[in-house]
Parts: C-alpha cells; structure tokens; sequence
C-alpha cells in the first residue's frame, strides 16, 4: 500500500526533527583482544534507563510508527556475547538466523548457542547447517541437498518453527511475497517453501569492511532507514527487515556504532522493534 501525501509530508517533518529531538522523548519498544576488551565493556556496562516492555497488536501498529525486524546472521559466532549485551542494554528484540555448525564448531559457541536459546530478547531462526559451505553457485544448483540441509539444522539445533533465510541470497517465500535476487537459485527456493520452510530475506543490510567490523556509521544507516520508508522500498509497507551479522561486533566502534543506532531509533519514538516471527502474514499456512 502506498503512503499518501500526507504522510510523506509528515515523514519529511520526521527527518528535519531527527538530529533535534532530545533524550526526554518517550522511550516506545515493540518487544521490548586486550584493550581492545575493556573498552568493550565500558561501552556495554552504560545502564539507560529501564525500558517499558510494550506489547502491541499485530494488526494495529499506529499510523505514526514503522516498525522494525533486527536481525543477525552466521551466528554462533564472535560478537554473539556482545550482541545479546547490547540487546539487553537496549531492552529490545532481534532474530538471530543460526548456523547448524557453527553451533558445535567449538566450546565457546555452544555456550553461545545455549545462551541465545535461553535469551527471551532473541529467536532463533534457520539459517542452514553448512550455510553453503560458501560455496552459493553450487550449493543451489541441487534443491533437494538445500531442503536437506535445512532440515538438518532445524533437527539438530531443535529450532521452533520454520522461519528459514537462505545463506548467500536475499530470497522471499511467503504467501504474498515471492522475490529471488539470483534466478538461479530460483528452484532451490520454491522446494523449501513446498517443505513449508518460511523464507525471509532483508529489507536493508548493514555491510562490513574488509577487516569484518561494521562499515559506515549509525548516522548513514539512520538515513537509509528513512529512506526506504519514504519512498515505499520495503517488502511490506512500514515494515522493515535489517541483517548483520553478530560476527561484526567484535570490535569496540561496531559495538557502539550498533549501539548508537538503537537507542536513536528508539529515541525518535517513531519505530517499534519486534522478532520475525511476528512479520506480517508469515504465520500463514503456505499455499
């Protein structure tokens, strides 16, 4: 559906107001390697204030909102700890689209795994169980081995549901929404959604640099936010999906750079913040 004048013009007012707005606007939340280490924990240990756990109506997000899906690939990985910490600082949700293997890989990402299975701010999603191991073109060239590979996970990591996002390729497979970037991969697609797999792809991706720490800052990525919305680039319309990968926050910048990001989204009282699972449509039985 697309906006009407109005309220773009409203969305125009928004983006003016965005760098004025001051620390007493209402918190709203839909859910609500030595230096280096103790700078992390500086940023991650600042308290803000206790956030008000707000549960809102899936049908009837207020006309003035938009509402926003955090979510974080590959993981276990490094970052997972400092992901969960910031999250918890920030009293908001996220879905974390995990890998079979990377959840038996070693001791600290079992721990991980067990931690993110016991965190009430983060889902678990599949993400696959050898994530192609990197090698996409291949991998998607034989659905059935997808679908298997898939269902691995799902048995082995016990995940609820099946919530699933296709490593290497921003694909869609819901009942009213069907996008595949690559056509290649076209094929493996529609099988998973035949195994009644729910595959959702991004919106909006907060990219690396080549040393895998986030690229860009909070600011330019609040922009992007905006503008998607602004001009109806979004899947479903004020709904938008954002991946990372928790593997990014390793180092003190991304940690704060992410950090920074939430708590101005937040600060804006313009976004609620909710898990996948609760993206419009998507616990539909699949046709």
């Amino acid at each position: 559906m697309k906006k009407t004048f109005a309220e773009k013009s409203i969305n125009k007012t928004f983006l003016r107001m965005i760098t004025v707005l001051t620390v007493t606007s209402t918190l709203f939340t839909g859910c609500n390697q030595k230096t280096e280490v103790k700078e992390t924990e500086k940023i991650l240990t600042k308290l803000p204030p206790v956030a008000k756990v707000a549960q809102i109506d899936d049908e009837n997000v207020p006309t003035d909102k938009r509402v926003i899906y955090l979510t974080f690939d590959d993981g276990p990985n490094r970052g997972t700890e400092n992901l969960l910490k910031i999250l918890h600082k920030r009293n908001v949700c996220a879905t974390a689209f995990v890998v079979g293997k990377h959840a038996s890989d070693s001791k600290r990402q079992k721990e991980d795994f067990e931690k993110m299975r016991r965190d009430h701010l983060i889902e678990l999603a599949n993400h696959s169980h050898t994530h192609a191991h990197n090698r996409y073109s291949d991998f998607y060239k034989n659905p059935e081995a997808v679908v298997n590979d898939f269902n691995i996970a799902k048995d082995s990591l016990k995940l609820p549901g099946k919530i699933a996002r296709t490593p290497g390729r921003n694909i869609w497979r819901l009942n009213n929404i069907n996008v595949t970037d690559i056509k290649s991969s076209s094929e493996a697609a529609n099988k998973l959604k035949k195994a009644g797999y729910k595959v959702i792809g991004w919106d909006l991706e907060w990219k690396p640099t080549n040393k895998m720490t986030l690229k860009g800052n909070h600011e330019a990525m609040l922009k992007k936010v905006d503008s998607i919305f602004f001009n109806d680039l979004e899947k479903t319309s004020r709904h938008l999906v954002l991946l990372t990968h928790d593997q990014y926050l390793n180092d003190s910048d991304s940690i704060n750079e992410l950090d920074l990001f939430i708590e101005k989204l937040q600060k804006s009282n313009r976004f609620v913040f909710r898990k996948v699972s609760a993206y419009p449509k998507i616990n539909e039985i699949l046709n």
